[in-house]
């Protein structure tokens, strides 16, 4: 009677946080919402490829065959995401080196001529011929730093030495890869690469005087580059020519609509047609070969062309909630490694979104970074959805998570895909197996017929230690032989029916 009486006293705005409170409790919120967002996400992805793809492909072979080619790469990455659901955290950690050597391998190989693809077509050398399919390395790049990252800088000790640390040897991998990147060359992936390395770096803890550093030097690095670009000619110009139309596009004063500043100006017009509800899905004009990547880089313009603002601030508020529900499952999660993994993984994806959706609006320079789970790719595709998986089993493995299933068992999901219950020691499963301790048998000891040995003890006049478990004096519960206290000055008498009471 009390409860019903509280509860109807309560006002509507209490009553609607208690039940936020009560959802936000639940063992398989995170779990449930990260799933949820990836699968709203990657549908919204799957439905405008579809429709801005359909007259580049009209050109080709066929009007729906790079929205379906786009379909069957989402499908592969679901099978990557269930994959990484399915293993163990522990198992996925001791791939974390193999996967970063065979990530350097693939960077390397791109650079070799007649190896890597790409360089005329999009002016970068990154890609490698599978058969029919082709793959981007610098994809699994970013990928790579984030979980061989978690599992090289979880764990650590404090900083030893300024230069020979943890951190520091964190940074000379990042710059390999980095390097490798730039000469195929691909800034804009080498500027995500950074922005995950950066993450990664925070989130472990770096100290101050080390990110102060990092900055200035990448300040440095980036005013040096932007010099080269300037006056260096070539493909320098081509730089200059996005930091100016970056600037028209903030003024909103467009200098050469024709030229250099063709993409942008028509990803404007194609959001101000949009208007507020759009034009309607399909009805899109600026994918008649009037806006270049249309289904890529510039993908965005067309969801607020067809969608309109309400689309638009869908988009926006799924990669926000996807942002937030990652933050919280890192936050939530015991394991130091399952929490850096699924805060780097989480801010990278979130981040680079909030890139592309930046420069497509005007408020960033181009890029060329695609806007995760939604622009056409394939290796791009398949590797972020996989990603996805590893932050599911991040929130999967939350401790809540783990001690319902071990008390209720798994819930429908996860019998539909199969999955093992949870590890509950996480990503030291084996670690901690391996060092579980030998258990002593606990049969007592029969007593012997005949006297004991008549040497004097070396404890002799030392109170023995208080047993700390049921059978004798081991730490972790195991029962040892029990012996009697040698009387001092002679044998040990048997004595069958009385045992001497310990001290």
């Amino acid at each position: 009677m009390t409860q019903d009486t509280t509860a109807r006293g309560q006002s509507a705005p209490d009553r609607l946080r208690a039940h936020i409170r009560d959802y936000l409790s639940r063992p398989f919120f995170d779990y449930f919402l990260i799933l949820s967002v990836v699968a709203l996400i990657t549908a919204v992805g799957a439905v405008m490829v579809l429709s801005s793809s359909t007259t580049w492909s009209a050109l080709d072979s066929g009007v729906w065959t790079q929205g379906l080619r786009h379909m069957v790469f989402l499908f592969v990455g679901y099978v990557v995401l269930w994959l990484a659901l399915w293993m163990r955290p522990s198992m996925i950690r001791r791939l974390a080196t193999p996967l970063l050597l065979l990530t350097i391998v693939l960077l390397c190989a791109v650079l070799i001529p007649g190896v890597g693809t790409g360089l005329v077509e999009s002016g970068a050398r990154s890609w490698l011929a599978l058969g029919p399919f082709t793959f981007q390395p610098s994809e699994l790049a970013k990928v790579t730093l984030a979980v061989w990252g978690a599992h090289y800088l979880s764990d650590r000790g404090p900083v030893r030495h300024w230069l020979n640390n943890h951190y520091m040897h964190y940074c000379g991998v990042t710059v390999l890869i980095v390097g490798l990147i730039l000469r195929q060359p691909d800034v804009g992936m080498a500027v995500v690469c950074l922005s995950v390395a950066g993450l990664v770096l925070v989130f472990a803890g770096i100290p101050g005087r080390f990110i102060t550093g990092m900055v200035a030097a990448g300040g440095v690095l980036a005013v040096g580059y932007a010099l080269v670009s300037t006056f260096g000619g070539g493909e320098g110009n081509y730089r200059t020519h996005r930091l100016e139309v970056y600037k028209d596009a903030l003024l909103g004063d467009f200098d050469d609509v024709r030229g250099k500043a063709f993409q942008s100006y028509q990803g404007f017009l194609s959001l101000a047609e949009g208007g507020t509800g759009g034009v309607g899905p399909g009805q899109s004009r600026a994918k008649w070969f009037y806006l270049p990547e249309a289904k890529n880089d510039f993908i965005f313009a067309i969801i607020g062309e067809e969608t309109g603002l309400v689309g638009g601030t869908l988009v926006i508020l799924l990669f926000g909630a996807l942002g937030l529900v990652g933050l919280r499952c890192a936050m939530r999660s015991t394991d130091p490694y399952l929490k850096l993994l699924a805060a780097t993984l989480t801010a990278g994806v979130v981040s680079q979104a909030f890139v592309n959706i930046g420069y497509v609006v005007g408020l960033l320079p181009v890029t060329g970074i695609q806007l995760p789970m939604i622009s056409s790719g394939g290796s791009s595709a398949i590797i972020t959805v996989g990603s996805m998986g590893l932050l599911a089993s991040a929130a999967r493995h939350e401790p809540e998570a783990v001690s319902t299933m071990q008390s209720y068992g798994r819930p429908a999901i996860d019998r539909l895909l199969r999955l093992r219950e949870p590890d509950p020691a996480g990503s030291r499963g084996a670690v901690r197996r391996r060092a579980r301790p030998v258990r002593q048998s606990t049969e007592p000891v029969t007593h012997r017929r005949g006297p004991r040995s008549s040497a004097p003890s070396s404890t002799e006049g030392r109170q023995p230690p208080r047993p700390t478990g049921p059978g004798g004096g081991s730490v972790t519960g195991g029962a040892g032989s029990r012996r009697r206290r040698p009387r001092p000055g002679g044998p040990v008498r048997p004595d069958h029916h009385h045992t001497r009471r310990r001290g």
